[in-house]
C-alpha cells in the first residue's frame, strides 16, 4: 500500500500498532504542530485518522470543523462505494452506513471559553473495515463495518485521501461562503432530526440545529440549545 497523498495545506504522519491518531494529534497540537497535520493509522481492521486545525475564529464557530469533516467523509465514501451504500451522520459524531453504526467522529480543543479562539482544534475519524466479531457477522445488527456493507473494494488509503480532499472543499466553502452551505448539506445527511434522542443524559425531540450547529432539543414545552462545543473531549480524553 502506497503512502496517502494529501491536498495542499495538509501533511500526513503515519502511526502504527494500536496508536490512536486522535490522541496523538491532540498531543502534537498541544506542542504546537502545524495546522493541517493529519495523523493516521491504517490497520487491517480499521481506518483511524485525525486532522489538526489552527482556528482563527472563536471556539463555537470553529466547531463547524466537526460537521465539515462528517460531510467530507460522506462525500468521500459516496464517491468510492457502490451506489446503494447510504451514509448518514448523527449530531454527536456518529457515522451510520445503511442505517447501522459504522464508526464515529470526535473533537478536542485547547482549553478555552466558547467565545475565545482556541490554540488548536482536532477532529478524529474512526471507521471499522471489518466486523469486530469476524466469526459472527451480522450478530450485532445495530453495528456494521465497511466490508460488511459491500465496500470491500474501497481501499482505506484511497478513502483517507478522499476524506481529506472533500473535507478541504467544505472547509473552503465554510470560509468563503459562511456556514449556510455546510449547514444545508449536513441537514440533508443528518439522522434523527424530528425524532426522540438522548444526549448527555437528556432526552427530548431533536427539533433542528442553530446557525452554529447547536442542537435544539425540546423537552416537554421547553426547547434548549445544546452547543456543539459540549461534545468536545478536552485534550483528547474521553
Amino acid at each position: 500500500m502506497s503512502e496517502p497523498v494529501f491536498p495542499p495545506l495538509f501533511q500526513g504522519q503515519a502511526v502504527g500498532g494500536r496508536t490512536d491518531p486522535f490522541a496523538k494529534a491532540c498531543a502534537l497540537a498541544a506542542l504546537g504542530c502545524d495546522g493541517g497535520t493529519i495523523i493516521y493509522n491504517i490497520g487491517a481492521d480499521r481506518l483511524a485518522a485525525a486532522i489538526v486545525f489552527a482556528p482563527e475564529v472563536v471556539l463555537e464557530d470553529a466547531m463547524a470543523m466537526l460537521p465539515a469533516c462528517g460531510v467530507g467523509f460522506q462525500n468521500a465514501l459516496g464517491a468510492l462505494a457502490p451506489p446503494e451504500v447510504a451514509v448518514h451522520l448523527t449530531w454527536v459524531g456518529g457515522i451510520l452506513v445503511n442505517g447501522a453504526a459504522c464508526g464515529r467522529l470526535r473533537a478536542a480543543a485547547a482549553e478555552c471559553a466558547p467565545e475565545d479562539v482556541p490554540d488548536w482544534l482536532a477532529v478524529g475519524l474512526e471507521v471499522p473495515l471489518i466486523a469486530e466479531d469476524v466469526d459472527a457477522p451480522g450478530a450485532a445488527p445495530d453495528r456494521t463495518s465497511l466490508y460488511e456493507e459491500g465496500c470491500v473494494e474501497v481501499a482505506p488509503d484511497a478513502l483517507l485521501e478522499s476524506w481529506s480532499r472533500h473535507t478541504l472543499v467544505w472547509i473552503n466553502r465554510w470560509s468563503d461562503d459562511g456556514a449556510g452551505p455546510l449547514h444545508g448539506e449536513w441537514r440533508g445527511l443528518a439522522h434523527g432530526i424530528g425524532g426522540e434522542v438522548s444526549v448527555g443524559g437528556r432526552t427530548g425531540l431533536f427539533v433542528g440545529i442553530d446557525e452554529r450547529f447547536g442542537m435544539l432539543l425540546r423537552e416537554g414545552e421547553a426547547t434548549s440549545l445544546l452547543p456543539l462545543s459540549g461534545l468536545l473531549e478536552r485534550g483528547g480524553e474521553t
